[in-house]
C-alpha cells in the first residue's frame, strides 16, 4: 500500500455541451445508426489489447507495476500529485533496471545499456492523471488505501476517461464494488492486486464484481499475462485469496503468543522448518506492516464482527499505537537496528 493524498482539485472536469431540437425521422434513423457504429467500435475497441497504461500512485507498488509494464512494452504513464516522488520513483526504476542488468547482461554492458535506455523510453511522469488518461487503456490506482480518497479519484477521471478504458484497483483490502460506485463504467471496473516487491513476485489477484463484464475480466487477465505475471481469478470478497488467509494466520499466531502458548520466535521457527514458509508470521507481520495489518483487520471487524477468525488483537493494537510498525520504523515484534 502506497501513501498518497489525492486532492480533486488536479483532475480538471471536461465540460460536455448538448444541442437540442426536434429532430426528423431521418435525422433520428441516421442518429441510431451513428449510436448502432459507435457501440461496435466502442466494443472493438475494449476487445483489443491493453497497451497504454496510466498508474495512479509514485509509491512502491505503483512505482513496482510501471517498472514490469514497461519492461513488457507497455507505455505507461506515472501520475502522482507530488513531483518529488515521481522523480524519486523514475529514479528507484532505472537503479532495479540496474539490478537487473547485472545479472542478465554482467557480459554484455552495451546491450544492458540499450535495456535500460529502451524501458525507461516508455516510461513517462505526470501530476495531472485527467491530462493524461485521453489515450489510456487502463487506469490502475495504487494509492492510499482510503475509500473516500480512492472513490473521489476514480469519480473525477471516469468524466475524462475514453468510453473504453478499463478502471482497476490494487488495493488489498478494501471492496473493490464500493471504490466502483463512484464511476459510471461499473462493467468496466476490477481490481488487480499485484504483491511486493512486484517485480520479483510472480502472482497477481484478478478481482471481478457482480457488475465486471466478462470482456473486461478477460482483458485484466490478459494483461496480467502480458506482464509475465500468473493471475488468478477471484471474486470481491474481503482479503480476496491471499489476504483472506494470510491475515487470519498472522492473527492467530499472535493470539497463540498471547495466550502464552508460544514465543514469537519459536512460533516463527516452526511454521518456517515445519511449514515451509520463507517468514514466520512475527517476521511477516514486521515486513508488512503491523499499522498495514491493523487496518486491515480494523475493516474486518466492521464488516464482520462477528467472525471469529476478523477478532482484533490487543498486542497489535497496543504496538501500533506506540508507533511501532515493523521494520519501517525499526521496531515491532522485533527490533531493527
Amino acid at each position: 500500500m502506497v501513501s498518497l493524498s489525492v486532492s480533486l482539485t488536479t483532475f480538471s472536469h471536461s465540460q460536455l455541451l448538448h444541442s437540442g431540437g426536434v429532430l426528423s425521422a431521418l435525422q433520428t434513423m441516421a442518429f441510431f445508426t451513428h449510436q448502432v457504429i459507435r457501440g461496435l467500435s466502442s466494443s472493438a475497441v475494449r476487445n483489443a489489447a491493453i497497451k497504454h497504461v496510466t498508474i495512479i500512485g509514485g509509491g512502491q507498488m505503483g512505482a513496482g507495476i510501471a517498472q514490469v509494464a514497461a519492461t513488457t512494452g507497455h507505455s505507461v504513464v506515472l501520475v502522482d500529485t507530488n513531483e518529488e516522488i515521481l522523480k524519486k520513483s523514475a529514479k528507484g526504476i532505472e537503479g532495479s533496471l540496474k539490478r537487473v542488468v547485472k545479472k542478465k547482461f554482467a557480459d554484455k554492458p552495451d546491450a544492458g545499456a540499450e535495456f535500460i535506455a529502451k524501458v525507461m523510453a516508455n516510461v513517462s511522469i505526470s501530476t495531472d492523471a485527467a491530462s493524461v488518461v485521453g489515450s489510456t487503456d487502463l487506469v490502475l490506482e495504487a494509492i492510499v488505501e482510503n475509500l473516500k480518497i480512492k472513490q473521489g479519484l476514480f469519480g473525477a477521471l471516469d468524466k475524462v476517461a475514453p468510453a473504453h478504458t478499463i478502471f482497476a484497483s490494487n488495493t488489498s483490502s478494501l471492496p473493490i464494488t464500493d471504490i466502483a460506485s463512484s464511476t459510471s463504467r461499473l462493467d468496466r471496473f476490477g481490481g488487480l492486486h499485484f504483491f511486493n516487491p512486484v517485480p520479483m513476485m510472480k502472482l497477481v489477484e484478478v478481482i471481478g464484481t457482480s457488475a465486471t463484464s466478462q470482456e473486461t475480466f478477460d482483458s485484466l487477465l490478459a494483461f496480467s499475462k502480458a506482464l509475465g505475471k500468473t493471475p488468478v481469478s477471484c471474486k470481491d470478497t474481503p482479503g480476496f485469496i491471499v489476504n483472506r488467509l494470510l491475515v487470519p494466520y498472522m492473527m492467530e499466531a499472535i493470539r497463540l503468543h498471547e495466550r502464552g502458548h508460544g514465543s514469537k520466535e519459536d512460533i516463527d521457527i516452526a511454521m518456517k522448518l515445519g511449514a515451509g514458509y520463507p517468514m514466520g508470521p512475527f517476521e511477516l507481520l514486521d515486513y508488512v506492516g503491523l499499522d498495514t495489518a491493523k487496518f486491515i483487520m480494523d475493516g474486518w471487524v466492521e464488516k464482520d464482527p462477528d467472525n471469529p477468525l476478523m477478532q482484533p488483537s490487543e498486542l497489535l493494537n497496543k504496538l501500533v499505537a506506540e508507533g511501532k510498525f515493523g521494520k519501517k520504523t525499526g521496531e515491532g515484534f522485533y527490533k531493527y537496528k
